[in-house]
This record gives C-alpha cells, sequence and structure tokens, in this order.
C-alpha cells in the first residue's frame, strides 16, 4: 500500500481509517473551499477535489509528492428534500433543523476524492455516496435537550448520529459509516482500483 494522506483535520474520518486499518498521515490544507453547484452529489464531489487538490499542492512545495503517494479527500452535507442543511449557525438554528428533520427521512452525502501520485501527474477518482436517513417523531423538549449538550453545534445536520442522537433514527438506507462521515467500503475499493491501475502502467 502507498504512503496515504488524509486531506482532513476531522475526527471522525480519522477514526474510521484506523478502524480500516490504514496506516495514513493527516495534511488539511485549510481555507474554505465554495461552490456554485446547487445538487448535494455535485456540492460533495466538487468541495472533496477542491480539498485533495489543496492538500496535493502542500505536499509538492513540500517536496513530499512521491511516486504513489495517495490523498484522501471528504466532504459531507446533509439535505432534506433537496435543500442542503449545513451546520447550525446557533442552538436555535439546531433546534429548527431537527423540528424539520423528525418524523422525516432526510438524505446524507458524502463526496470522496482520491489523487494518487503517478510519475509526474496525479491521478484522480471522484465519488459519492447517499444514505437514507429516517428519525422518530420527536418533541421540541428532547430537542432541547439535545442541543444544550453542545454535540449538534459542529455537525451538518445538527446530529450526530454516532453519538446521543441515535436513539432518535427509526432506519438507515445505505452505508451508516457514510452518515459519520466517510464511506469506507466503497473507499477501500476505489483504492484498489487505483493501486491496480498503477500497477498496470507500470508493466
Amino acid at each position: 500500500m502507498s504512503e496515504i494522506v488524509l486531506a482532513s483535520g476531522s475526527p471522525r474520518r480519522k477514526e474510521l481509517l484506523e478502524k480500516a486499518g490504514l496506516k495514513f498521515s493527516v495534511l488539511a490544507a485549510g481555507g474554505e473551499e465554495k461552490t456554485v453547484k446547487k445538487r448535494p452529489e455535485d456540492v460533495v464531489e466538487e468541495l472533496s477535489v477542491m480539498k485533495a487538490r489543496g492538500t496535493a499542492r502542500l505536499l509538492e512545495e513540500d517536496g513530499r509528492a512521491g511516486e504513489g503517494l495517495l490523498v484522501i479527500a471528504a466532504d459531507t452535507v446533509v439535505a432534506f428534500q433537496g435543500e442542503i442543511l449545513g451546520k447550525p449557525a446557533s442552538k436555535e438554528d439546531a433546534v429548527k433543523t431537527l423540528l424539520r428533520l423528525q418524523n422525516q427521512t432526510h438524505q446524507v452525502y458524502t463526496g470522496v476524492t482520491l489523487q494518487k501520485r503517478m510519475g509526474e501527474e496525479w491521478i484522480t477518482r471522484t465519488f459519492y455516496e447517499c444514505t437514507d436517513v429516517t428519525f422518530y417523531p420527536v418533541t421540541e423538549e428532547e430537542i432541547r435537550r439535545y442541543v444544550e449538550t453542545g454535540e449538534p453545534m459542529d455537525k451538518a445536520g445538527s446530529y450526530g448520529i454516532q453519538g446521543a442522537w441515535f436513539v432518535h433514527v427509526k432506519g438507515i438506507r445505505g452505508d451508516y459509516n457514510n452518515v459519520v462521515g466517510l464511506p469506507v467500503a466503497r473507499l477501500l475499493r476505489e483504492i484498489r482500483a487505483l493501486e491496480d491501475k498503477r500497477e498496470e502502467s507500470h508493466d
């Protein structure tokens, strides 16, 4: 396996890669990526590409972009009825979001970009996964109690499925890890495909 760099400071993504048994370092380019795209799947793919390219540039500047180096970048959004729900701006914003989502089904999209150094070029592979998440009916009192824990304040959609909010999840259709922030099973298969492509180019 080539050297891997995770272009994300997310502790949840770091934990998922560690559970998958991958050895990697972390280098997030920083800055705020922006897109004019509207569809959630287009948004997460484009933003993940921007993150991957930003980290790849830093690695080149530091002289660390050696043959076979692999950069992994990801971006996750929550969407309801086609509208992207970002991180809450305030506690009241979080309450309003969760009131909209209770007793409903929404979607979680994660876009992933792999950039692999092959010779003097970067080979790019981008994909996204979508998972449907359905909540049970939840009272405003329960929502406010959850928001007061502070857990939802740094999370898209104002909740963390791996935290205390899991008791309100009625069902999931798709990859659970995608909701956490990284579709690991699909990711490992895409990495393998890139590795195979690299070996073919050296034959």
